[in-house]
């Protein structure tokens, strides 16, 4: 049986789902082009290869919200916390990243050192602050601090800090189970709802980018949809003290029904801190787990989703999972 390739965004603006389509498959066929599956290339872009999905949620984050629109917006004091939260790690994260870069040089880069210190001067709650507002002001100030760091200062000529802070507000209005629909469910298993009918009755290969790898990932769980392949992109799901124990299910751990999981990180994408999934993931029955592998795009902004899949280290493998027959699926439930 023929797999289905379903492909899922993350944080941004809401996007024409057919447009993305084009450049994301496009993008594919350019990196199994590079890594020696021309033919597959030729057949994804013919429609041959597999049936190609694009699952597109970001218009549930509501007009005006979405990056480009009004600006960042948090609805309530339980999505203010986790933002006030996320802050942190993710400057933590950074200082991480930059730490370990500068052990490979014993002078490293006091201007950046020097950066991430005020950045985390900044990140730090305060403790007369009041409400969602004081909290999106500190994260505009965080992201302006951040966004002057190298490699990535260039980019702040079209990636403001508004923007910045619009990605990171997205994962804490996914991360705070909250903002019920006329359904009554909840915005993250909307969301969830959307990749899960992208994903259908399987099998499918799934590749998903960002805030879409915390979506995809608990998809997964709720589903028995054969999965040969399971691909992450610029993942945030490593973020220890904010995303790591908000996933559901807990402990984190591979969803039954993935064969493979592939994760790939960017030394200079700063959304992907903490990228090793794997020193902290739990292996599924079947004994697989997630396998981190860096690959590193030119320019100043590496967390396109489209930079990533054409890296031939990204599109080889999901060649190669498409080219395999697969078998079916089986409803699990859901997460809550």
């Amino acid at each position: 049986m023929r797999a289905r390739l379903v492909f899922v965004h993350g944080i941004g603006a809401a996007r024409d789902p057919a447009r993305e389509l084009t450049a994301w498959t496009g993008a594919l066929a350019v990196g199994m082009q590079e890594a020696g599956h021309s033919e597959a290339a030729r057949e994804l872009l013919a429609g041959g290869l597999a049936e190609c999905v694009f699952a597109h949620y970001a218009d549930l984050f509501g007009p005006g919200r979405a990056q480009g629109g009004a600006g960042p917006e948090v609805t309530g004091d339980a999505e203010a916390k986790i933002l006030s939260e996320l802050l942190v790690a993710w400057v933590d994260g950074l200082s991480e990243a930059e730490e370990a870069e500068a052990g490979k040089d014993e002078d490293g880069d006091e201007w950046d050192r020097r950066i991430l210190d005020h950045a985390r001067a900044q990140a730090a709650p305060r403790g007369q602050e009041q409400g969602s507002l004081e909290v999106v002001r500190r994260a505009l100030n965080v992201a302006t601090t951040v966004m002057a760091l190298k490699p990535w200062g260039p980019a702040a000529r079209w990636i403001t800090p508004k923007l910045m802070v619009g990605h990171l507000t997205q994962v804490a209005r996914y991360l705070a189970r909250a903002e019920a629909g006329p359904d009554g469910a909840g915005l993250d298993r909307r969301i969830r709802a959307r990749v899960a009918e992208a994903i259908g009755e399987g099998p499918a290969v799934v590749v998903a980018h960002s805030l879409g790898t915390i979506v995809a990932l608990e998809a997964l769980h709720e589903l028995a949809t054969t999965t040969p392949l399971f691909v992450t992109l610029g993942s945030p799901l490593a973020m220890r003290t904010l995303v790591w124990p908000r996933l559901r299910p807990q402990p984190p751990c591979a969803p039954e029904n993935v064969a493979q999981w592939l994760n790939f990180w960017d030394r200079d994408d700063i959304i992907a801190v903490r990228p090793r999934l794997e020193r902290g993931v739990r292996a599924n029955r079947a004994g697989v787990a997630p396998v981190s592998r860096r690959v590193d795009s030119d320019g100043t902004w590496v967390h396109s989703a489209e930079k990533y899949l054409a890296q031939p280290a990204v599109a080889g493998p999901v060649a190669q999972a498409l080219a395999r027959p697969v078998g079916g699926r089986a409803d699990r439930g859901d997460l809550g």
